[in-house]
């Protein structure tokens, strides 16, 4: 009936011009419906070189502690042969490998708490100066040979925060400090709070952060190209930044004027 009544009104040349404008609509379609799934082929690839990229990141960073672990566990088997020094030396190792090991798996689990809204801070008065002692005992004979300054005024209040989380944030942005620097350079931890919230600073003598990058380095797996190929699964920041947020603060960076990277957090004083 509709065909009849296109057929009453139009033309043999306005019926042919109609046919051509729907073949025209028709290609079109089908033209963006290939593009389409061009690009859904694109987007699969890069996912799976991404996922493979991130697995073989990760298998990496797990792989080489435990490989720290066990050859100081078993030079440690030929007992008397070693002297005290070098079986200390090699516990010590051991210990600080297994911390590491600790801390990529714990990044792994609160990454994951975070995607599926998990985490649940524990809010309680905390002292500033236990905050960051606690993070530093983390680090072992990493900070031996580390000038480190740690600035705080006299009589810091409480603050409320989640111990355990927020220390993990501090561990993970000094890790960073300690990876992206040269050995023997200082590391600055600065602490103060105003009227209404909590602000620590972390700054290392580094190469600094490239301008582009400053703001993705708290992306998810990003990692910053770097000629000495430090090794990192990109999560550190990311999860930091997330931790950070669930308490209603900010975590940003930026580059010492004279060289290096200052990683800036604030907290609000009261949960």
């Amino acid at each position: 009936m509709l065909t009849s009544d296109i057929k009453a009104y139009l033309s043999p040349d306005q019926r042919r011009t109609l046919d051509s404008f729907a073949n025209q609509v028709a290609l079109a379609i089908e033209r963006a419906r290939l593009l389409d799934q061009a690009r859904q082929a694109e987007l699969l690839e890069a996912t799976e070189k991404l996922q493979t990229a991130l697995l073989n990141s990760i298998s990496h960073d797990l792989r080489t502690p435990l490989v720290s672990i066990t050859g100081a566990l078993s030079s440690l088997q030929e007992g008397p042969v070693l002297d005290d020094e070098i079986r200390l030396n090699l516990i010590e190792t051991a210990r600080d490998e297994a911390d590491r090991l600790n801390r990529l798996v714990g990044n792994l689990l609160n990454m994951t708490r975070l995607e599926a809204g998990a985490i649940h801070l524990r809010r309680e008065a905390c002292d500033i100066q236990d905050l960051i002692g606690s993070a530093l005992e983390t680090f072992g004979q990493r900070l031996e040979n580390r000038p480190l300054k740690v600035i705080l005024p006299d009589n810091l209040p409480l603050v409320s925060l989640d111990f355990v989380l927020v220390s993990q944030v501090l561990i993970n942005v000094i890790d960073n400090a300690i990876k992206y620097s040269p050995l023997s350079s200082p590391i600055e931890i600065k602490a103060q709070v105003t009227n209404s919230q909590l602000e620590i600073s972390i700054t290392d003598r580094g190469v600094g952060i490239p301008l582009e990058d400053l703001d993705r380095i708290f992306d998810k797996f990003y990692l910053v190209q770097r000629p000495d190929n430090v090794s990192g699964t990109g999560l550190g920041l990311s999860i930091s930044k997330g931790i950070i947020e669930a308490h209603g603060g900010k975590i940003w960076a930026e580059n010492r004027p004279r060289g290096g990277t200052i990683i800036r957090l604030t907290l609000p004083r009261e949960g």
